[in-house]
Order: C-alpha cells, then sequence, then structure tokens
C-alpha cells in the first residue's frame, strides 16, 4: 500500500461520508420549522415511522457491516498463514532436503507432510477453485490479497463509525419529534 492510500483510509473518503455510501441522517434543528413544512405539516405519526424506518434500515446496514468485518477478521489471519508457509517454501526450495511440518484438515485436526522442495504451490481461491502457482506468482497474490483485506477492514471500520452517528442522530430527531408533539398536545389542552 503506498503512502497516498494510508492517509486516505485514516481520513475516510473525501467528503467525510461512508465508503458504502450510508445516506447521511439530517438533524432536525428546528422541530417547530420542520413540521411546518407542507410534506410534514401535522403528521406526526408519519414522520415518526419515516424515522423509525431510517433507524431501522441503520440497524440492518450495522448488522451486515458487522458480518463482513468479522469475515475479514477471520481471513486475514488465515491468509498471513498461507503468505508464511509461501516464505518458507521459498527458503527451502533450493535445499535437498525434505521439509516436514504439519498442515490444518479442519478445526483442531493437523496431519503430518513430508514435502520435497519445490517452486510452485496450489492456492484455494474459493468456490471449490485451486490454482498452481510459483512460488513468486503466490506471494505476490496473498501480500495484495492482505493489503486489499485490511483496507477494505479499515473502510468497514469507519463505515461503522458513521453509522453510530447516523443512529445517533435519528435518536434524537425521534425524541425531539415526539417531543414537539407532546408540548403541542399540551398547548392545545391548556387553550381548550
Amino acid at each position: 500500500m503506498e503512502s497516498g492510500d494510508s492517509k486516505e483510509l485514516m481520513e475516510g473518503p473525501p467528503d467525510g461520508k461512508s465508503y458504502a455510501g450510508i445516506p447521511e441522517a439530517d438533524f432536525v434543528d428546528d422541530v417547530d420549522a420542520y413540521m411546518a413544512k407542507p410534506e410534514t405539516a401535522g403528521m406526526v405519526d408519519k414522520v415518526l415511522k419515516r424515522l423509525d424506518e431510517a433507524h431501522s434500515k441503520y440497524k440492518f446496514m450495522e448488522l451486515n457491516l458487522i458480518n463482513k468485518r468479522r469475515k475479514l477478521k477471520t481471513q486475514i489471519p488465515d491468509l498471513e498463514n498461507s503468505l508464511r508457509m509461501i516464505e518458507k517454501l521459498q527458503s527451502e526450495k533450493d535445499s535437498k532436503q525434505d521439509l516436514e511440518t504439519r498442515f490444518v484438515l479442519s478445526d483442531q485436526v493437523y496431519a503430518k507432510a513430508t514435502i520435497s522442495p519445490t517452486d510452485k504451490v496450489c492456492l484455494w481461491l474459493g468456490a471449490n477453485v485451486m490454482l498452481e502457482y510459483t512460488l513468486d506468482d503466490a506471494q505476490e497474490l496473498l501480500t495484495k490479497n492482505i493489503l486489499s483485506a485490511k483496507k477494505n477492514l479499515a473502510m468497514i471500520d469507519h463505515d461503522l463509525d458513521f453509522l453510530r452517528d447516523q443512529f445517533t442522530t435519528t435518536e434524537v430527531n425521534m425524541a425531539r419529534v415526539f417531543n414537539w408533539d407532546v408540548k403541542r398536545r399540551k398547548a392545545t389542552k391548556s387553550t381548550e
């Protein structure tokens, strides 16, 4: 990753929005003016319902981002382990001696293997697809995938922070509109 890329990651998207295009919740600063607009006048229930729907959409987006983050957090160590193995194979490829190692069959299940010096390796790409690569090409691919996964993880973390701000703004708007309606009803009752 170049230094310009990491700077952009730290600052977020240029416009301060989310990477995923999450809509920004507008803060209702003046509830009287907001509720006097033609599209909201006298429709407190509809306004509250619309705000609640927006809040639910933000929650759904958060759940999706959390799942993506969880997947990336397990994927990155796997990629790094694969890269370390490629580096070990590269250091041993000119050796005349076989390499003994253990490899993962499944969670907590390992098998012993004897590997002859080689300059090729097979990588699982996903969707039951495996391809053979030279050690140099495999190292390049894994390094690129690790950088990409870390960049995506940083973008997801930024979007989750952005979403938390949208939750707060939406919840405050809901409370302000609700309180405005309570005051309006009290005032209407006291004048009657």
